[in-house]
């Protein structure tokens, strides 16, 4: 990174009230900017002061796979992120006074920098390009399974035990297996803490990231919550005896500094708002209001869980929101769930104490592999390239391809409802291992019924049997979740895959759920809108920027025909099943070769 593009965290800027009298005097409209940092791409979207899109744009990001190895580049994230910001603003016709505020989301992946906060590279290849290792990276099993077995008390806190998605066992292996790069970095970082440090030159962390993905324990702060200075909270929440025991208590040193010295809630204002360098390369103006940020999973929540009808949201909704579950379904699908009480589910994570919602413990439920699982089905299949090419030729995407061919196959075998196409093919979507409410990271994805057919048919019954394999595991989670103490009786989903009507159809009929869409399909991008709206101070809190902004969109129905349900019961017991068997021949070929 160039000196002309480097902030430190002692960089003195004009106060955002200077900056306020200026250039942001009196602007035509109020507009706030949302920023996603996604697995392939960094988007922006802006927002008006009801929530309604203006205009959104989005930049590739480049990112290196490797069998369990999966990085990144924070630098050339950045550059994606400004392009999109830039592109956004001229296709909304959005000035830069007018962008009044400005949030980021992104993926939970672990970003490396220097004291210059120059990139350090956490690849084995060198590369110091290559300074992030992105969220579904699964390099540290070895030390997340290390790390599960001291049984630390901050384990309960996350379902029982950390995933090699979280950040303890990241920093473990980078510790033990690059040691230069270890002694090198000068503060590491979720990627959403880190776009909003170098948009701001504040380090102060979120407590979405640091409690959902650190072992941060959230609720040492209960009495900090209607705090105006929430921003410079000391973190007190880390416990040191778990970073000594696990092999990390050099993380502890500096009263945090390299994990994080100071924490607020998400929304919060940071420093003094955008720098002038950030300013620039983002093509706004200097000191507008930037808050503190949230994980892109968490963002959909914050962007859809009000997206309700205007009768459920009067006096009584401090219970009614817990009995909504938001779907945030993109590359994993995320289950997030809020309560008013800590509840404590085995193999499902949290609860996080004001994570999502301030004053709410969140429960976070996932499927690692769902848009990534249904990619992996089709463009590994022997009819990939031949319905690409009829997609195209159509100006369709694959999935509307599909769910075409679907309802044709319906027709022509005289079938009363689609699901029963896939009365022969069953499967178990562990493709990626099984995040919950399993929580076993060596799982594997099960087909049964293959044949010799190669057709397009058969890959789409492949297709509706993956669908209806990841649904059956979101009622795997909604049913256990149940269990334990929550009351689910409404699903809210957002997210790419959530504009796949198939996809939402099963999932209402499989969970026998409604399930809300919002008006604004883009919830990832409003919900970090919303961070920067809370953080201008136009709104009291973040439930009531929520409140204003959210709002809904059309409703899914279970279907009311007894068939749906008795078929859909009967495969999810088969669903069931297959991970039973999966554990009963692990044991019986490690018994073998012991």
């Amino acid at each position: 990174m160039s000196d002309t593009r480097r902030v430190s965290s002692d960089t003195q800027y004009p106060p955002l009230e200077m900056a306020a009298a200026s250039s942001l005097d009196k602007p035509s409209r109020s507009v706030f900017l949302g920023v996603d940092v996604g697995t392939g791409s960094a988007r922006a979207g802006l927002f008006d002061k009801k929530g309604k899109l203006l205009g959104l744009s989005s930049s590739p990001i480049q990112i290196w796979k490797d069998g369990a190895f999966v990085e990144q580049s924070s630098t050339d994230i950045w550059l994606a992120v400004c392009a999109a910001v830039k592109a956004a603003c001229s296709k909304a016709k959005v000035a830069p006074t007018e962008v009044q505020g400005l949030g980021f989301a992104a993926t939970c992946s672990l970003v490396a920098v220097d004291s210059d906060s120059s990139p350090v590279s956490v690849s084995l290849s060198g590369d110091s390009r290559r300074n992030v290792i992105v969220w579904m990276d699964h390099r540290a099993v070895d030390q997340a399974e290390r790390i599960n077995s001291s049984k630390s008390p901050v384990l309960e806190y996350c379902g029982g035990a950390v995933s090699p998605e979280m950040e303890p066992p990241k920093l473990l292996w980078v510790k033990e297996n690059l040691q230069e790069s270890w002694s090198m970095v000068f503060r590491w970082m979720d990627l959403s803490d880190w776009l909003s440090y170098r948009a701001t030159g504040d380090d102060t962390r979120s407590l979405c990231t640091t409690v959902c993905k650190w072992t941060y324990l959230g609720h040492a702060h209960m009495q900090h919550v209607n705090d105006n200075n929430s921003r410079d909270m000391e973190a007190c929440g880390w416990d040191d005896d778990f970073w000594e025991e696990i092999g990390l208590g050099d993380l502890v040193e500096g009263h945090h500094a390299k994990i994080g010295r100071s924490v607020a809630f998400p929304g919060h204002p940071l420093g003094s708002g955008l720098t002038p360098t950030a300013a620039k390369e983002l093509g706004l103006v200097p000191g507008i209001a930037v808050g503190t940020s949230l994980i892109d999973a968490h963002a959909g929540g914050v962007g859809v869980i009000e997206s309700v009808l205007p009768s459920e949201t009067e006096e009584h909704d401090k219970e009614a929101i817990c009995n909504r579950m938001v779907l945030v379904c993109g590359t994993s699908t995320c289950h997030m769930a809020v309560s008013q009480k800590k509840l404590f589910i085995p193999g499902v994570w949290g609860p996080f104490w004001s994570a999502m919602v301030p004053e709410y413990w969140l429960t976070e439920g996932g499927q690692s592999a769902t848009g990534a699982l249904l990619d992996h089905i089709i463009e590994s299949h022997a009819a990939s390239t031949l319905l690409a090419n009829r997609a195209a030729s159509q100006d369709i995407s694959v999935f509307e391809l599909l769910n075409k061919m679907l309802e044709t196959m319906r027709v022509e075998q005289n079938l009363s409802f689609v699901a029963a196409l896939t009365e022969d093919v069953h499967v178990l979507p562990d493709f990626h291992g099984n995040r919950s409410p399993i929580a076993d990271p060596k799982a594997k994805g099960v087909i049964y019924g293959l044949t010799l057919d190669t057709s397009e048919k058969q890959l789409a019954l492949l297709y509706l049997a993956a669908v209806q394999g990841i649904a059956y595991g979101t009622r795997h989670i909604v049913e256990h979740c149940n269990a334990n103490g929550h009351k689910i009786n409404t699903l809210l989903a957002c997210g790419g895959l959530s504009k796949n009507s198939i996809f939402m159809q099963e999932h209402a009929d499989i969970i026998g759920c409604p399930i809300i869409l919002p008006r604004e399909s883009e919830s990832v991008l409003l919900g970090a809108a919303i961070l920067g709206a809370v953080a201008t101070r136009k709104y009291h809190n973040l439930r009531e920027a929520m409140k204003a902004m959210n709002a809904p969109g059309e409703v899914i129905h279970p279907s009311k025909d007894p068939k749906v349900k008795k078929y859909h019961d009967a495969k999810y017991k088969i669903f069931r099943g297959l991970y039973e068997q999966q554990l009963s021949y692990r044991s019986m070929i490690a018994e073998a070769l012991s």
